[in-house]
């Protein structure tokens, strides 16, 4: 790890960043620590796609299919045989395929963001030094991942 280049004031911590990236520094290895919210070094570094929207489609996707198959083997299972009706009718297995779609999906969509953000870990978290009201640039070195 570099040494960190502090900055009090805004613009200069952004001009610096931005003669970062015009260097050919990846953005992987440039880490920024700010007293509050800048949007624009959003705009500098852009991120990639969230992958956690894939636990979110596996998990509902094993939602719908656990909710059908429970449903559908408990009706074989323990045949109710009202009237000629079908032992096997999927109208009413849609309550429960929905609902367990919607939990399967919620609680992967959790355990992926907690999984991907590799929480609990208050030691990503928390800053090493404490800067107070100025803006930081830390700079990996390339050999370390």
């Amino acid at each position: 790890m570099a040494a960190p280049m502090v900055f009090e004031e805004k613009g200069k911590f952004l001009e610096r960043l931005r003669g970062l990236v015009r260097e050919g520094v990846p953005g992987e290895r440039i880490r920024v620590i700010t007293p509050f919210g800048v949007p624009e070094v959003e705009e500098i570094l852009p991120r990639g796609r969230s992958k956690v929207r894939f636990f979110a489609l596996v998990g509902a996707a094993s939602g719908t299919v656990t909710g059908f198959a429970f449903t559908i083997l408990t009706s074989l299972s323990w045949p109710l045989i009202v009237g000629g009706k079908p032992i096997v009718s999927l109208p009413p297995f849609l309550i429960i395929a929905f609902a367990l779609t919607i939990l399967f999906g919620a609680l992967s969509t959790f355990a992926g963001f907690l999984l991907l953000s590799r929480l609990p870990s208050l030691r990503g978290i928390r800053s090493g030094e404490e800067y107070g009201n100025a803006f930081v640039i830390l700079v990996e070195d390339g050999e370390r991942r």
